[in-house]
């Protein structure tokens, strides 16, 4: 089986071919240089970019892959959550593919790619887990009971860690997106300098809020503005503020594999590519004895490849193509199976 992939639910425009549980391509067109200078994503102008980006991508994926578009057996594409006008392009031009080949269409939701992410190329593995998906967009605790059957125990109830990472990173004068940079600083920083809140860490639930540390961040750069001065301040800022998002990750993901008595966590999404983030996560599983598998960090953020591998595993579990007529769904949960 060889399928066609397309991911564009934001500001990156992908393309991948898939064979049989294997990534044959998987070509990623960033837009972080245009979205730059505006601090953040521009909805309108990530369409623009997906629109002229998409056809030379897609031939990259194939022409890599060594695959004409007539082997291809079947086309899958994000079909939510995301931005909306950008999650169109994508599943539009993936839908008309799937017409002209007249070849089974699947739309794949973002969230449920990512939570089997750190399974691609070794499915045979799969156990039952208790997964983190956390990135920009998203910070969520889901169950995974088997393949393809899952459970979401908890989500963010309002900023994700990603984007409390990025907005904080703003706040201290870091370039977009301000994640990766803030990670950077932070391993010259001394993550004991400032306390910063943990929000929920105490919480019998497994929501997460990251606002609270946000605007925790704010007033105290308002009112110690001679910080954002010193270089060595500003590592410090970076690790704080880093060791409070990590810490409450970490721990609600350990509680809440203790509680469903799972042995493997799983964590997947853009934030996992932090490097405190894998390190803390790796010393907490040893520590508790659970197994951890990591996604790659090239399927980490947002890519094709997981939206072809998971497309493919629900055909072969002979879960039903979708009509072509089908829309997308911006606002899609990830719903228990």
């Amino acid at each position: 089986m060889t399928l066609l992939a397309v991911e564009t639910s934001c500001d990156e425009t992908s393309a991948a071919v898939v064979r049989d549980g294997k990534i044959l391509s998987n070509v990623v067109s960033s837009q972080i240089a245009l979205h730059a200078e505006y601090g953040g994503v521009v909805p309108e102008l990530a369409a623009r970019e997906h629109l002229k980006n998409l056809p030379p991508v897609a031939r990259a994926a194939l022409d890599e892959a060594k695959v004409s578009i007539i082997e291809i057996d079947a086309v899958a594409a994000t079909q939510g959550p995301g931005l909306p006008t950008a999650l169109l392009v994508g599943f539009k031009a993936a839908q008309a593919a799937a017409f002209a080949l007249r070849k089974p269409f699947l739309g794949i939701n973002h969230h449920e790619a990512h939570l089997y992410s750190p399974w691609i190329g070794d499915f045979a593995a799969f156990q039952p887990n208790l997964s983190l998906i956390v990135s920009g967009g998203h910070t969520i605790l889901a169950f995974v009971k088997s393949e393809l059957n899952h459970q979401v125990l908890g989500a963010t109830i309002d900023d994700a860690a990603g984007e409390c990472f990025d907005k904080t990173g703003k706040l201290i004068g870091l370039p977009y997106p301000a994640g990766p940079e803030m990670d950077k600083l932070a391993e010259q920083g001394n993550p004991a300098t400032f306390g910063f809140p943990r929000p929920l860490l105490h919480d019998a639930s497994d929501d997460f809020s990251f606002s609270g540390l946000k605007t925790s961040v704010r007033y105290f750069l308002r009112d110690h503005p001679h910080l954002l001065k010193d270089p060595q301040k500003i590592r410090d800022l970076c690790a704080s503020i880093q060791a409070a998002i990590v810490e409450v990750l970490v721990a609600k993901t350990i509680r809440a594999a203790k509680r469903t008595g799972v042995r493997c966590v799983t964590a997947s999404g853009g934030v996992t590519c932090n490097r405190s983030l894998r390190e803390q996560l790796e010393q907490a599983c040893k520590k508790n004895g659970f197994a951890l598998r990591l996604a790659d960090k090239n399927l980490c953020t947002d890519n094709a490849a997981m939206i072809g591998i998971l497309a493919e595993r629900k055909l072969l579990a002979h879960v039903s193509p979708l009509p072509l007529d089908i829309e997308i769904n911006p606002a899609m949960a990830l719903a228990a199976t």
